[in-house]
């Protein structure tokens, strides 16, 4: 009799441990629903990026350094948003002419060869 009671024991004791595992299984499974969440509530809250952007040098007053696409992937720590209209004029006049990115082609886009 002894040797059925200490192997009901050992499943008492397997089932708890297993029920244990199922417990920090789930609190995982919930904490990941949430992180998922909040990924995607960021997603939406993030505001749509700009048509076109400039990139600007280094100091107060710096001249701008190129044109990008606003999906550009090459876009650098210092930029600003700027128009269509702001864009073509940066990639088109001659005294003060912006380059446009050699990536994303914001010249192309725009219809400047």
């Amino acid at each position: 009799m002894s040797e059925t009671i200490a192997r009901l024991e050992a499943l008492l004791f397997l089932r708890r441990f297993q029920e244990q595992q199922l417990d920090k299984t789930d609190r995982w499974i919930a904490a990941e629903r949430r992180r998922l969440a909040e990924k995607e509530q960021g997603e939406r809250a993030k505001p749509p990026l700009p048509d076109y952007v400039v990139e600007v040098g280094i100091g107060s007053g710096a001249k701008p350094v190129m044109i990008h696409s606003g999906h550009c992937y090459m876009l650098p720590d210092r930029h600003r948003a700027i128009t269509r209209e702001q864009a073509l004029a940066a990639l088109t006049e001659h005294a003060d002419r912006v380059p446009p990115c050699t990536h994303c082609h914001p010249n192309t886009e725009l219809g400047i060869p």
